[in-house]
């Protein structure tokens, strides 16, 4: 079975080392790149856990490529519309 070449992370509420650990997962099974993907209040877990994966557990053979800024409009309770900030973070393995 071929590795596939990218694979996507949804961050959210579990602590930052497990994020890290799926991303570790992820390059060790032959991916070249992982794109960690957050909104709102995940944000900050998801740019911790890309930082320490470039800088702790891949140090030198990961970079962080490039980082999007986004938002997306969500139905919240009541029906009302929203607009929630959101991050996608590209590591590629060098």
């Amino acid at each position: 079975m071929a590795a596939q070449q990218e694979a996507t992370i949804l961050v959210g509420k579990k602590p930052t080392t497990n994020y890290v650990i799926a991303t570790v997962m992820q390059f060790n099974q032959g991916s070249k790149r992982v794109i960690l993907k957050a909104r709102g209040s995940a944000i900050a877990r998801a740019v911790a856990a890309a930082t320490m994966v470039r800088d702790r557990f891949l140090a030198g053979q990961v970079d962080i490529r490039e980082v999007k800024l986004l938002s997306d409009k969500i139905t919240g309770q009541g029906g009302k519309e929203r607009v929630v900030a959101a991050v996608e973070i590209v590591i590629e393995r060098k």
